[in-house]
């Protein structure tokens, strides 16, 4: 074909990727009015049913928990979801839908875990964040405290902390010692900027990671994901035993 033949040959387009091989999606922000996710029920049912026809079963969805911008708990949290549950059996749609929580590591979690009152999803995974631009203190106790009290730490979008970007042994560290790590699959397509894509593409090549999530706020997340089916980087997670399989 000879050097320039190479220089204009196609990249090869794939074919969109099947999102219901996940079959669950662990990271939203459904439930209305509640956090910064969805604001009213009708958001809600939209985008449960673009979750739907994008092929998920199943959604566990994950408001925050911070003490002082989110005070959410397992009440507000639980009726929230019935309220959610009435709604889509009235509007016919069939995914079905769980409730846990994005846990914030503030002063008030400690005493959250040592009393067992956290909300868990699947294998009594607990999914926590921390600040994005300063690393948090006592990690390792938070961690410690969390498998002692019989919980399974997940990492909520390892991929978005500055402190972290341009490595990945802190997830290959973590991860031998049970602490699981998920990443936003909009990372990948740019929605948090190139540095963040980048991360996610070096986790994803490495194999450091357990969940993959949509973190879904509103339905242009959903949107933006559905842009995107053809990523490699979407059929590459797909090669692995993401553990959104089996929740």
């Amino acid at each position: 074909m000879g050097i320039f033949g190479n220089l204009f040959k196609k990249k090869e387009v794939l074919p969109p990727f099947d999102l219901g091989r996940f079959k669950t999606d662990m990271h939203s922000h459904l439930i209305p009015g509640i956090d910064d996710g969805s604001q009213s029920m009708d958001q809600t049912i939209a985008m449960l049913a673009k979750f739907e026809s994008l092929g998920y079963t199943k959604v566990v969805t994950t408001p925050h928990i911070m003490s002082d911008t989110f005070p959410n708990n397992k009440e507000t949290i639980e009726a929230g979801l019935k309220e959610v549950q009435k709604e889509i059996k009235k509007v016919g749609i069939q995914i079905e839908i769980e409730a846990a929580a994005e846990y914030y590591f503030d002063e008030t979690l400690m005493p959250k875990i040592k009393s067992k009152e956290l909300l868990t999803f699947g294998d009594n995974y607990v999914l926590v964040e921390f600040a994005f631009h300063s690393p948090p203190q006592y990690l390792d106790q938070l961690f410690f405290e969390l498998k002692t009290h019989g919980y399974r730490p997940v990492i909520a979008h390892f991929e978005r902390y500055i402190y972290y970007l341009g490595k990945i042994d802190n997830a290959e560290e973590w991860r031998t010692n049970g602490i699981n790590i998920q990443i936003n699959l909009n990372s990948l397509f740019g929605q948090y900027g190139p540095d963040i894509k980048k991360q996610a593409e070096k986790l994803i090549d490495a194999g450091q990671f357990d969940f993959v999530g949509t973190d879904c706020h509103r339905i242009e997340h959903l949107m933006f994901l559905e842009e995107h089916l053809s990523s490699p980087y979407l059929h590459k997670i797909g090669k692995y035993l993401v553990k959104n399989m089996v929740l």
